[in-house]
């Protein structure tokens, strides 16, 4: 009953977001006029994302393998962006088959996709308070590059911090307590938000071991060159946004993405990023071409390159006459 329930809210979700994804795609030959040099390095910012992405998988998973975690990243990634939720399962089953304890696959694959939620969680609260402070938001995309790497390497800092020490996530979920107790009445304060903080916090500690600096820096990598992606995609459609809602732009889609109701948050990133990059100063037509492209690359391009993984890994398996040969297609 309850997968029932799922799939009937998925398919609501779609449905009322069908119209937004399609006004896009519609969009598809605008993709003729843009900087096609800029287009490119958008898709070589993408590649060396991933390339983050897949050493943070190999430190939370303490593997040295690039192609058998490198394929898991890719088949995994791939089969979440079709189904809502599957992509742990598979990218489980997959590692166990090439010889990772399955515990130890989820609890590594845990902690990798903890660290790149609580990077993204990290944008705005880092970029806000300088708004409301008056930064200055002066238009250029090299402004905006040089904000993306300045709240990067904050993101470090504080991440490290936040591991190291109980101060900082205690003061956070206090914070989100008082917040959300003064904005929503409840019938039961909201409570011990501090103390899930420090448990998942334990749990990647205790995953990681010595291997946090290196996975901080790796998660942090992966965020800084795809937000580099989005960048080139706006400048490869001749767009001057505000540098500091761009970093507020892309953080919404980064958030909106985590959404389960839809694969990949499909239809709320697009409708998202469309309407933050217009309130960063960008045209609605250039948002929604540097929206399309920047999908195109992040979400879309995936899917085929982890159906070829995936083929990869069954491969192998038949030909060592592994478990995962037999897995369904």
């Amino acid at each position: 009953m309850r997968s029932l329930i799922s799939l009937i809210v998925v398919a609501v979700a779609l449905y009322l977001l069908l119209p937004r994804v399609l006004s896009e795609a519609s969009s598809w030959r605008s993709l003729r006029d843009i900087d096609w040099a800029f287009g490119v390095l958008a898709l070589a910012l993408q590649l060396v994302s991933w390339i983050w992405l897949i050493e943070l998988d190999r430190i939370t998973l303490g593997r040295d393998s690039w192609f058998v975690v490198g394929r898991t990243v890719f088949a995994g990634n791939a089969l979440g962006r079709i189904v809502p939720g599957a992509a742990t399962p598979q990218s489980v089953a997959m590692l166990d088959d090439a010889g990772v304890p399955a515990g130890q696959a989820a609890a590594g694959l845990t902690t990798s996709t903890l660290l790149q939620v609580g990077t993204a969680l990290a944008l705005p609260a880092l970029v806000l308070p300088a708004l409301i402070a008056g930064a200055p938001v002066a238009h250029g995309l090299l402004t905006a590059t040089y904000i993306g790497i300045a709240v990067l390497v904050l993101i470090v800092i504080v991440g490290a911090f936040a591991l190291q020490t109980d101060g900082l996530l205690s003061w956070v979920g206090r914070t989100i307590e008082a917040i959300a107790n003064a904005t929503v009445r409840r019938r039961h304060p909201l409570k011990g938000v501090a103390a899930e903080l420090l448990r998942l916090r334990d749990f990647i500690k205790a995953t990681l071991r010595d291997r946090w600096r290196s996975a901080l820096l790796a998660a942090a990598g992966n965020t800084l060159f795809d937000y580099f992606s989005l960048l080139a995609a706006l400048r490869a459609v001749h767009a001057d946004p505000r540098p500091s809602l761009v970093v507020l732009a892309y953080a919404s889609a980064e958030l909106l993405s985590q959404i389960p109701l839809t694969p990949g948050g499909l239809g709320f990133v697009e409708a998202g990023l469309v309407g933050t990059l217009t309130l960063a100063g960008v045209p609605a037509a250039q948002a929604v071409v540097a929206t399309l492209l920047y999908r195109l690359l992040s979400y879309w391009l995936p899917i085929p390159l982890g159906g070829v993984a995936y083929v990869l890994f069954r491969h192998r398996s038949a030909d060592r006459g592994e478990p995962g040969a037999g897995l369904p297609a």
